[in-house]
């Protein structure tokens, strides 16, 4: 099964409670929620209060993102805050698979994700203990971004690297994804599919998610 999960980032926060709603009747699998410090990456967006707030909104799992310096320091309050699925970024933790076990361990799904620049075969020892594998498509940090190529080829080892090891875990894409190559990451081995601007922009994000789910 393909999960759309659309990323809250790119609603309008003056209407989060109705945009929520509208993917949530049209059929979104999970709502992702981009965490950002100021520091992993320059953008800064909201906390586990924020979270805890927007649950009562929604009865989604909600896939934090953590794009924060040393996840270590959080993970607990966003536990506790009602995430159903955790992915912090390898390049921001010293001790990755204490992280994913200690997330697990709190009943909350754990994922790794790779910014660009990072390999798959960095995961090798680690995708055992992995729900999710977030291949990051764009740099992270800033909506509205053009999809990298070279992702595509990234997904494929991605795919083969869970399907030898790991077939249990979802492997997610996110960044630049649209209309014009859902179905070619969904190819290259994708079944979560995080989608921003491509749902929010649109003035019936409900609409739009269906129309997208049509194309797949």
């Amino acid at each position: 099964m393909i999960k759309i999960a659309p990323s809250i980032l790119s609603a309008n926060f003056s209407r989060i409670g109705d945009q929520i709603a509208a993917v949530e009747a049209a059929g979104a699998d999970y709502l992702h929620v981009d965490v950002m410090d100021g520091q992993f990456v320059p953008a800064l967006t909201w906390g586990p209060k924020v979270v805890e707030d927007l649950r009562q909104l929604s009865n989604l799992p909600f896939d934090c993102h953590l794009m924060i310096a040393h996840p270590e320091r959080q993970v607990d309050a966003f536990c506790t805050a009602g995430a159903g699925l955790i992915t912090f970024h390898l390049e921001a933790s010293d001790h990755a698979q204490g992280l994913l076990a200690r997330i697990r361990s709190k009943g909350v799904k754990a994922g790794v994700a790779l910014c660009p620049q990072t390999p798959v075969a960095m995961l090798e020892d680690l995708i055992d203990d992995c729900d999710l594998l977030l291949i990051m498509s764009v740099n992270p940090g800033l909506g509205g971004q053009a999809f990298i190529p070279r992702a595509m080829e990234k997904l494929r080892e991605a795919r083969a690297l869970i399907e030898k090891r790991n077939p249990a875990c979802e492997l997610e894409v996110d960044g630049g994804i649209g209309s014009s190559n859902l179905c070619d990451v969904v190819a290259a081995g994708a079944n979560v599919l995080v989608m921003g601007t491509a749902i929010f922009a649109d003035a019936d994000p409900g609409g739009t998610l269906r129309r997208l789910r049509s194309l797949l």
